[in-house]
């Protein structure tokens, strides 16, 4: 057996192990980093990366199809499914070397390609290899959340995972799920040719603003996706040519192809946490604001913390730690700034509180403050002008901002900075921003909150009216 010593253990080479391994290692670290799989995680290679690489495919076969509008003739686009999948991989490969275990190893990282398993508070077994560590950093991510519904075990069925092996397009593709993931897939799949039906047991997209998931959905049934609400699936019966979804109302659906996107688990089996006296919840493993286990020499980061499941999430975790790990200063987490997006067309952002949660925590002392695209003249220009921004504030101080529309997901960025350093609207009021600009939307919601104020008040027109009469 063998035995290595370390500062840092890293279990994981998803989003979040790597940012730490990079980090610690450049800055004189010594760091060990564990993958019993694929560099780069479920981001790189079955989630982020190749979702947004199929998304693409269906924008680019929608614009052929829907540019009458633009005085450009349409045509009924050529659908390769099989080439399809070859960009999501082309895409993966581009990016693959950033996340390589060469690229780690040149910053001094021992890479060792096992899964890690605890056999004490301060060791971890990979393999044939005992590591010893001053700090343990669990990264171990997530994993597609299969649910026990009847039948499911007896037909064959897609997850994030499985689908990008799929090189023959879905006849008819059945999503159990309406978060996220499961629209993202609904549309991409619509638009490369697909009949899709979306079967979720609650109301899909129900993390979000509702006014503004409706300005999604509408868009998503009026490009021909059947979105079946309060479905909550029951049984499943089916083959390798056709399955049939039955919900608990009596409902059914039939199709050829079934993906399941109804949540994640964090992966947490194989690590064997109770020889380090490491407790978990319902979630994942438990721990502090300073992303600290119940094992002080251990952290837990990203997924496998339980909370928000984001890749940007699992970054910002590895920047909190990497302040406590190295240089022993106190580094806490918040959530109130992180934001998130679902990369439908339109869009769907959020960051901070949403107006029900801000109406629930501030009543009274909470003003809500919208801008609608159809004001914005390049959002006009480019016919995208389905979507709204809403943002919240208190005194002054946003805080929330939900924005469904064009490029949401990069307009929520703006929100996420001023939410992140406490800014106020008057600061974004300040901006200016280029003509014409989608980020002209962010701009005029400030002036939206400032509009009242300056235009409706009768204090302002008589200092005005007094300046008028008595400056000359």
């Amino acid at each position: 057996m063998k035995r290595i010593k370390t500062d840092i253990l890293i279990i994981g080479a998803g989003s979040g192990g790597l940012s730490v391994a990079a980090g610690a290692a450049q800055m004189g670290a010594k760091v060990v980093l564990l993958e019993g799989h694929k560099m780069g995680g479920d981001c790189l290679n079955y989630g982020c990366v190749p979702s947004k690489a199929l998304i693409a495919s269906g924008k680019a076969a929608h614009a052929q199809s829907h540019s009458a509008v633009y005085g450009v003739a349409e045509v009924a686009p050529q659908i390769d499914y099989a080439a399809a999948k070859d960009h999501v991989q082309g895409v993966i490969a581009q990016i693959e070397p950033v996340d390589s275990q060469e690229r780690f190893e040149g910053f001094g990282v021992e890479v060792i390609r096992e899964f890690g398993r605890f056999i004490s508070d301060t060791e971890v077994q990979a393999g044939d290899t005992v590591i010893t560590a001053r700090r343990i950093v669990i990264a171990t991510g997530s994993s597609p959340l299969v649910p026990p519904i009847e039948g499911m075990d007896t037909v064959p069925y897609l997850t994030n995972e499985t689908l990008w092996e799929l090189r023959e397009r879905p006849d008819h593709l059945l999503i159990i799920g309406g978060g996220p993931i499961g629209m993202e897939m609904a549309q991409a799949h619509v638009r490369l040719g697909s009949k899709v039906t979306v079967i979720e047991g609650d109301k899909a997209l129900g993390k979000d603003d509702p006014e503004l998931a409706k300005v999604v959905l509408e868009n998503l049934r009026a490009e021909g996706i059947e979105i079946a609400e309060d479905a909550l699936a029951s049984k499943i019966e089916g083959g390798e040519v056709a399955v049939t979804v039955h919900t608990k109302d009596g409902r059914s659906f039939a199709g050829s192809h079934l993906l399941v996107a109804v949540g994640r688990k964090t992966n947490t089996d194989k690590l064997n946490l109770d020889a380090a006296g490491i407790e978990t919840t319902k979630t994942g493993v438990k721990v502090d604001n300073a992303m600290k286990t119940t094992n002080r020499r251990v952290y837990a980061i990203g997924d496998a913390a339980g909370g928000l499941q984001f890749t940007h999430v699992a970054g910002y975790h590895a920047g909190v730690i990497i302040r406590s790990m190295l240089f022993g200063l106190p580094s806490k987490t918040k959530t109130s700034h992180i934001p998130w997006a679902t990369y439908t067309d339109p869009e769907l952002a959020q960051v901070g509180l949403t107006e029900a949660q801000a109406r629930k925590t501030h009543g009274d002392k909470l003003e809500v403050v919208r801008f609608h695209y159809e004001h914005n003249d390049r959002a006009i220009a480019e016919r995208k002008t389905k979507g709204l921004i809403k943002v919240m504030v208190v005194k002054g101080r946003p805080v929330g901002a939900s924005i469904a529309g064009h490029q949401a997901g990069e307009l929520i960025n703006l929100w996420a900075l001023v939410l992140a350093n406490k800014m106020k609207m008057s600061q974004v009021a300040a901006m200016v921003a280029p003509y014409p600009t989608i980020g002209e939307v962010n701009k005029r919601a400030a002036g939206a909150y400032f509009s009242p104020r300056l235009f409706e008040s009768d204090l302002v027109k008589r200092v005005v009216g007094l300046v008028q009469r008595f400056i000359p």
